[in-house]
């Protein structure tokens, strides 16, 4: 058999290495593998030791974070999942409108105008989408929050023979929103520029 061979450039030298293992290159191979496998536990334990750091400093920097700069961000926050609470409620009880569990023979989904139908459907769906993004804190849940607001404010003002054209719903409504933008408006002068 021919012992196959092949150049490997060492720090000073060329030397050849006997592939089939029948040179005395083994020695070096084992001591160039043990230095290298020394050379990377080092940097291994550096790294490890800079991320621990990192980690502590991050847990103490969010710490303080939460404490002292985000109030106005926790307080939009708590809003947004009261009024996803609301929402969940007021899609329900569409909801409950529509299968019959709210009223009686007079008041049944089929007995009301075709307006009404439709409205009653629109909010039983959007009230409890929104619910979902506003629980979740996302900008989408916001907008179409928003759309559930004004859509109610609007129906009730434009076309009272839905709902009734209650006042007092329109006031809750624009109560809600003036809310939420005051909050918004607070939470986004926390964040830098």
């Amino acid at each position: 058999m021919v012992p196959v061979t092949a150049a490997l450039t060492c720090r000073k030298e060329w030397q050849a290495i006997d592939f089939a293992g029948q040179s005395s290159q083994k020695g070096a191979m084992s001591e160039i593998s043990t230095r290298d496998a020394a050379r990377d536990s080092a940097r291994d334990a550096v790294r490890d030791n800079a991320r621990d750091n990192a980690m502590s400093v991050a847990a103490i920097s969010s710490e303080r974070a939460e404490s002292d700069d985000n109030v106005w961000t926790r307080r939009l926050v708590l809003f947004l999942r009261v009024m996803a609470l609301l929402s969940i409620l007021k899609g329900l009880y569409h909801w409950a409108q529509v299968t019959g569990f709210v009223g009686g023979e007079d008041e049944a989904f089929e007995n009301q105008s075709m307006a009404w139908q439709a409205a009653t459907v629109y909010f039983a769906v959007i009230e409890l989408v929104a619910a979902v993004g506003l629980w979740l804190a996302t900008p989408w849940g916001a907008v179409v929050w928003l759309t559930t607001v004004v859509s109610m404010a609007v129906i009730e003002l434009m076309f009272p023979g839905i709902y009734g054209g209650s006042l007092i719903v329109v006031g809750v409504e624009a109560f809600m929103l003036a809310a939420y933008l005051a909050l918004a408006w607070m939470a986004a002068r926390e964040r830098p520029p």
